[in-house]
């Protein structure tokens, strides 16, 4: 079984329909799931965290989470300074 998991849930990403964690029987399915929340997390929210997908672990995925140096506002989960 194959997981991908986001790192840090910011106030965009509580408000989204994404999962905080997703499982696969394989890990092309993982990988290819990791680069397409990856994406659209980089193209929905506010823009104040920038997000990438990166293998952690034999059977893991994380999506990772730095701040934006050209970001916009807060994205409103009290962790954005």
């Amino acid at each position: 079984m194959y997981t991908v998991r986001v790192e840090k849930e910011c106030g965009c990403f509580k408000r989204s329909e994404y999962q905080k964690e997703k499982s696969f029987d394989s890990q092309a399915d993982a990988y290819t799931y990791s680069k397409a929340l990856e994406e659209l997390m980089n193209e929905e929210f506010c823009k104040k965290h920038l997000f990438f997908a990166q293998k952690v672990g034999d059977e893991e995925f994380m999506i990772k989470v730095a701040d934006n140096p050209k970001g916009g506002g807060c994205c409103g989960s009290g962790h954005c300074g």
